[in-house]
Formats: C-alpha cells, structure tokens, sequence
C-alpha cells in the first residue's frame, strides 16, 4: 500500500549548528571488524560533509526512537528526544520510485538477502536468476549491511531502509523507492533502532 498524504510535523525545524555524533574512532574500526564481509567506517570521506552521520538539533512532536526521513534533503533522523537527534545521509528514490507515508519496522536483518522486483527484472533481466530464492547477502547484495522492512499493520510495502556498498548514492535521488545509508551508518542505526519503532516519510 502506498500512501502520499502530506504529514505534517509540528514545530520540525533543524538547526544550523551541530555537533558530531561520534568521532570516528578504534572503537568503531574494531566493531566493524567484526563483520563477515567488509564495511569501513571511513567510506564517509567519500560523501558529501553534510551527509556524514552527526547529532543535531531537531525539534518534533515525535517520541524517541521514531526515524524521520527527509526525502527533499535527503536526511534521514533518529529521534533521541529532548530536542535532538541523530542525521544520516541517505539516498532515496528517483523520479517515478517515490513512496512516502507512515509505517513501523516489521522486520530487521543482518547482511539480508534480495529478491528483485518484477520491475527490476524488467529494466536489467540478468536479475531474474535471483527472483526464485534471492541473492545471498555480501558485498555484491544492493541491500548492504542491514536493512529495516517497512509494514502498514501486517501488510509490507516493500520499501526498505538499508545499507549501500556505494557511497557515491549517498545523498541522492537514485534508487528504486527505497532509502539507503552508508553500511557503517546502517550499522549504527539498526544497533539503535528497536522492532515495531514509527517511522515517517515525508512528502518529496
């Protein structure tokens, strides 16, 4: 089901200033080190320097732990509350490919695997080897590290947000609905994020 009904938030403003969310440090190194195929953390160099993972100033009526994506300026936020929050950079949906509305997270997955759309099949039929059974999750998987699957009641829209191995997306209108982060980004956020958690899209 998609919804494109306008949400507003009230009193949803962002600062101008921030402060990082983190440095990039041997802590995170050493937790990316864990993972069974390859995610580095300095990937974010290669983005934009306000798309890199910060905590912000933000202002929303909605409770923490709430995501609020940001389709026209290609943010995506975790609420923390008190009147902060933490920013991603995200890529979203190209023309034609646009979904916004209301949703919770129905499922969370490690390294998921990917079946394409009869849509994908249609504009690159190489994936119709995938359509029975999916391609495993790793480095070649355009889910990358992690993905969150958004459902309307019991129902899944088929909308994910998830990892990209390719930084150059970051911050652009370029994929096929869905709303992708760094995998180190997707990491962090998937460690924070609890099934069942709201999330919001907002108009493009």
């Amino acid at each position: 089901m998609i919804l494109t009904r306008r949400l507003f938030l009230a009193n949803c403003a962002v600062s101008a200033l921030f402060v990082p969310a983190r440095a990039q440090d041997a802590a995170e190194e050493a937790l990316l080190a864990q993972e069974p195929f390859p995610v580095r953390a300095a990937d974010e160099n290669k983005i934009e320097y306000k798309y890199r993972r910060r905590e912000v100033d933000y202002e929303t009526t909605e409770p923490p732990g709430t995501i609020i994506v940001d389709p026209r300026k290609r943010y995506l936020y975790y609420v923390l509350g008190n009147g902060k929050a933490v920013r991603y950079g995200a890529a979203v949906g190209k023309a034609g490919r646009r979904w916004s509305g209301q949703s919770t997270i129905g499922r969370m997955e490690k390294w998921p695997t990917w079946t394409p759309t009869p849509e994908h099949i249609a504009e690159f039929p190489k994936l119709v080897k995938w359509q029975s059974g999916g391609m495993p999750g790793g480095p070649e998987n355009p889910m990358g590290a992690r993905a969150l699957y958004l459902y309307q009641g019991d129902v899944d829209t088929i909308y994910r947000i998830h990892g990209t191995h390719d930084p150059k997306l970051v911050g652009k209108k370029s994929t096929a609905g869905c709303f992708a982060l760094l995998n180190s980004d997707i990491i962090d956020l998937y460690n924070r994020v609890q099934l069942g958690a709201r999330v919001v899209v907002l108009e493009y």
